[in-house]
């Protein structure tokens, strides 16, 4: 994919040096003239010193051409501005804006950004369900935050041991996407059957976490 990263402090360099690890390609745009200094000697990518709400330097950075623009600045109003440039402007199929304060994330979902990742909650989150709920974790929300990606390790006292997966009622809007036993991936379906130590994703709405957390782990 090629992949336009707005911002290149800390956040910035390190998403870029993973994604060009991955063999992707990747431009990175930052006011600040040292940074991008600094990440071009470091990353082999296309760095490109402006500002990232200006549409020239957008076309420059190869903006038309983007599969994904993140804007993982440290101000929110200019993430927004950035993906709201790359949805509307540049027609950019996926936008990912990283939220600083977490007051904003109802206006990164109303205003479409398709990923709004805010770090203090994912931390919060973290640090909550390690306490009381270890086996699950919150992987990302995403289409404006109405849905979610969850992951769940299914004790062995779970109430869906042994069942198969069409003879288990999740909430509504809610499928097992896939399984991971030990080396195995398997995608599920209607006669699989859920062992102990399953690592299980699942897609559901937002708010209905508790619920499948109860189906699956028999937890609240």
């Amino acid at each position: 994919m090629y992949i336009l990263v707005i911002g290149a402090g800390k956040v910035g360099y390190f998403l870029s040096r993973r994604l060009c690890s991955n063999k992707h390609a990747v431009s990175i745009v930052d006011k600040d003239k040292a940074l991008c200094e600094a990440a071009a000697k470091e990353l082999e990518a296309l760095v490109i010193s402006g500002d990232g709400c200006d549409p020239r330097i957008l076309e420059e950075a190869g903006i038309g051409r983007a599969d994904v623009v993140a804007a993982v600045t440290g101000d929110d109003e200019d993430n927004l501005i950035i993906c709201q440039l790359a949805k509307e402007k540049f027609g950019v199929r996926r936008t990912v804006g990283r939220i600083n304060n977490p007051d904003n994330e109802h206006t990164f979902a109303e205003l479409g950004v398709d990923v709004p990742v805010d770090a203090t909650k994912i931390i919060a989150k973290v640090i909550e369900e390690e306490v009381s709920f270890s086996d699950f974790v919150n992987l990302m929300s995403f289409k404006r935050g109405k849905l979610a990606i969850v992951r769940l390790d299914l004790p062995e006292d779970s109430p869906a041991i042994n069942k198969k997966v069409k003879d288990i009622r999740l909430p509504p809007d809610s499928v097992l996407v896939s399984i991971v036993r030990g080396e195995e991936v398997i995608v599920p379906k209607g006669d699989t059957i859920l062992r102990p130590g399953d690592d299980v994703i699942a897609l559901t709405l937002i708010g209905n976490e508790p619920q499948l957390l109860n189906l699956l782990a028999g937890k609240l």
